[in-house]
């Protein structure tokens, strides 16, 4: 393999991964071992977790689908380079022992931090702890760290989402973190809540908060050795690498064309006309290593001084955007191409542009169906589910309304700069311009690694699964008949008209289900 500035860069250099578990995490390991033949020993921050020790935890996620490809490149010898390290960004000192630290301090070059709890509806006490006083731990690691070449904190987009054109800048912090952290450490929760809407002001919640409040950790220590921020939108399935269409993450599209694919989720509260700003999985990986360089080589370039903190969006709102009315009539298409033999009904999604009209047709078309089918899975001996994800759909709408409905357009000048600075090698290795992506092929992608990926089914039962999709074609349309006719009938019952008549009613009802 040819050896290219970035990969010079990380030969022989020890990479400490925080996050190591997660999407962004796993699939750094993943690209640094695989393209990076003589990257140094892979540090990642493990916690042991459900009676599993972090040896265990490491078993474990060597079988993490991200290999697959991996694995058939014969490239298995290359996992030795991992050393877990046991700790959790939650606790003092990163939860490390004296003598892993010791080990870190002595070692480590560069530092790539993305664990985050990204769950928006958490309480300020633990995103505090975990986002803001997170990132200050492993901070003030690096700072003790003698051979650091850069530190790369993986933020977010939305850290700034309270203003709709957002630049590669960093933002005055939303308030003083000292203050944050004592009223996380001295208050309950119910507490901090009553506090939340004075303290969080223009932000959705405590997520971007507290990641905004983060990014002013990094930016404390940026004179002292080199260090980046990244800036992910919605991160989606696998464009190129490992594999097209590849993800292990159920959030955002992945997770509604899983429900989709089912025959489960039937309505989606989206306006079709909006960018929705997705990124691929292997975009943001290659955009964060290739920052670690980027921001050392800035440091080689300023006679060995850091450079000023460097601000990149991994997005593609401005650059490539997409909007679902592109892949209106081609979405339910492609869950049909890609089909799961595990469909309780016929995949048939449809969006819809208010929440009003949403709450309609997820009473119609979510909680009846879903009722039926609790019981019925609950009478066979099951665990019944669906009533209880449309609830906590439903509970959660008002929250994510924003994100929902709002259009942001992240500018991304600086990281289109960066690519071009690379070497072409470089370039094709590490992709982080989208120019050549196409949303249809990709979504088209991402379909079919939902169903092998989330949905555990293997290509080999792709025709068994088209055969059952035929089917469930014709007990949606026999069960779509026998509908209409019983509000053909009971128009006749209710108002006494003629069935001609009747019939004439009958396309309006047809209508406004079709609103819903």
């Amino acid at each position: 393999m040819a050896s290219t500035p970035i990969t010079d860069f990380y030969a022989g250099r020890n990479v400490f991964i925080t996050g190591a578990t997660g999407f962004v995490g796993v699939t750094i390991v993943e690209k640094l071992l695989r393209d990076v033949p003589n990257v140094g020993t892979l540090y990642l921050l493990m916690r042991a977790k459900k009676g599993k020790n972090i040896q265990e935890r490491l078993e474990e996620l060597k079988k993490n689908s991200v290999f697959d490809r991996f694995k058939e490149l014969q490239l298995e010898s290359r996992l030795s380079k991992i050393v877990p390290i046991e700790g959790d960004v939650g606790l003092e000192n990163l939860g490390i022992s004296p003598k892993d630290r010791q080990t870190l301090i002595e070692n480590v070059n560069v530092v790539f931090h993305s664990a985050a709890t990204l769950d928006f509806f958490q309480s300020l006490k633990e995103t505090t702890n975990i986002n803001l006083r997170g990132t200050r731990r492993v901070v003030e690691l690096c700072q003790q760290l003698t051979k650091l070449d850069a530190l790369v904190h993986v933020s977010s987009a939305y850290v700034n989402s309270y203003i709709t054109e957002v630049e590669e800048k960093l933002y005055p912090s939303p308030d003083d973190p000292e203050k944050i952290i004592q009223l996380a450490e001295t208050l309950n929760d119910d507490a901090l809540k009553e506090l939340e809407p004075k303290l969080l002001k223009d932000h959705p919640n405590t997520y971007t908060f507290t990641k905004h409040l983060a990014e002013h950790e990094v930016a404390k220590v940026a004179s002292k050795f080199p260090c980046g921020i990244v800036r992910p939108s919605m991160i989606t399935a696998a464009w190129k690498e490992p594999i097209p269409g590849w993800t292990i993450s159920k959030n955002g599209p992945q997770g509604f064309f899983m429900g989709a694919s089912k025959g489960i989720l039937r309505r989606l509260p989206l306006d079709p006309t909006l960018i929705m700003d997705y990124i691929p999985i292997d975009v943001v990986v290659n955009g964060i290593i290739a920052t670690g360089f980027y921001v050392n080589s800035l440091k080689v370039k300023n006679g060995n001084r850091p450079a000023e903190l460097q601000i990149f969006h991994l997005t593609s709102s401005t650059y490539k955007p997409f909007r679902f009315e592109f892949l209106t009539d081609k979405i339910n298409g492609y869950l049909h191409e890609y089909p799961l033999n595990s469909a309780v009904w016929y995949p048939n999604l449809r969006l819809v542009k208010s929440l009003f009209l949403f709450r309609l047709g997820a009473i119609l078309f979510h909680f009846i169906p879903g009722f039926f089918l609790d019981l019925v899975t609950k009478l066979s001996g099951g665990r019944p589910i669906l009533m209880r994800l449309h609830k906590n759909v439903w509970n959660s709408l008002n929250t994510l309304e924003k994100f929902i409905f709002t259009e942001w357009h992240f500018d991304s000048k600086r990281l289109l700069a960066l690519s071009k600075t690379l070497d072409p090698v470089d370039r094709k290795k590490f992709i982080i311009d989208i120019s050549e992506l196409t949303w249809d092929e990709y979504f088209a992608n991402t379909i079919r690694g939902v169903r092998q990926y989330l949905s555990k089914e293997s290509p080999k039962n792709l025709e068994k699964a088209r055969r059952k999709d035929k089917i469930l074609l014709g007990l949606h349309v026999v069960l779509q008949l026998v509908f209409y006719y019983g509000i053909f009938k009971l128009i006749i019952g209710l108002t006494g008209v003629s069935s001609a008549k009747a019939a004439l009613i009958l396309p309006v009802f047809y209508y406004l289900f079709g609103l819903i």
